[in-house]
């Protein structure tokens, strides 16, 4: 597995705990979730910028 970058992150509390609840649900932990958002919103923005054509 690669290594992985720790950063702080500061969200707001609401924010905190909807990813929480969120998370729970999935059955993942809040940086779980947090990077699998993430990956999803990265390879989500590929996919579009491929079907434009974009660099």
């Amino acid at each position: 597995m690669a290594a992985r970058k720790a950063f702080p992150l500061r969200i707001s509390p609401e924010l905190y705990e909807e990813l929480r609840r969120w998370a729970e649900a999935d059955f993942r932990s809040v940086n779980g979730q947090i990077e699998f958002l993430l990956g999803r919103a990265v390879k989500e923005r590929r996919r579009r910028k491929d079907d434009d054509g974009q660099d």
